[in-house]
């Protein structure tokens, strides 16, 4: 997968989770939890989503490295098999 086809899976998701979130408007640089009001079941809810549609397993331990959209794709990029 391509980083945009990676951003465009993420946000996909972000939206099913946080309807109300502008994903538009998301600066890839900045905090998702800042910028739609994430709480910590969003953060697994997305997470769980992103395995669901892609089969990457992705830890507790590894939120942190997806607390952006930049650093999603980052984490997504080598893993994701498609």
């Amino acid at each position: 997968m391509t980083d945009d086809e990676i951003k465009a899976l993420v946000l996909r998701e972000l939206k099913k989770i946080a309807p109300e979130a502008e994903t538009g408007e998301i600066d890839p640089a900045v905090d998702l939890r800042e910028q739609i009001d994430l709480d910590s079941m969003d953060i697994l809810n997305l997470a769980i989503a992103i395995h669901e549609t892609t089969g990457v397993d992705i830890p507790e331990s590894d939120y942190p490295q997806m607390t952006t959209l930049d650093r999603a794709v980052t984490y997504l990029r080598p893993r994701i098999k498609k």
